[in-house]
């Protein structure tokens, strides 16, 4: 690894963890069934995030067939919205990604029961996450 980071949100950001995700097998075998869309939303703060900022990820049997900066009219099958600082705790492992829901700290649209049933998935997905050697935008 160069030990560059990438600021989150970013493309670049996501280029880079459409990577991992798709060399870890622990996500790929978590996954192997999952066939679904995400938009993952940051909500704005009014502080460092001054607009909705998302990302668009293709999910499908263990890999991520696409990713992109989502605009405002992408939709997909599920939307994962939280602030900026839940996403922070999240991928600093302070914040489970399905108990967040729970919690309020994140919603979910899209059939829940089909999320609940992939929560190892879910587990994996943001552990890559955390792997992405990341700057976040207000350090």
């Amino acid at each position: 690894m160069s030990g560059e980071a990438y600021v989150f949100p970013s493309e670049e950001w996501i280029q880079k963890y459409v990577e991992l995700l798709n060399a870890n097998e622990a996500y790929a075998e978590a996954a192997k069934d999952w066939e679904g869309d995400f938009v993952f939303l940051i909500e704005p703060d009014g502080e460092v995030i001054k607009e909705p900022i998302g990302f668009y990820l293709d999910l499908w049997h263990g890999k991520c067939r696409s990713a992109k900066m989502a605009g405002p009219d992408d939709t997909a099958e599920f939307v994962y919205a939280g602030p900026y600082e839940n996403w922070k705790a999240l991928f600093a492992g302070k914040i489970h990604p399905i108990k967040g829901i729970m919690q309020r700290k994140f919603k979910l649209t899209g059939d829940y029961g089909k999320v609940m049933r992939a929560t190892k998935a879910a587990m994996e997905l943001v552990a890559t996450a955390a792997r992405v050697p990341t700057r976040f935008l207000d350090e």
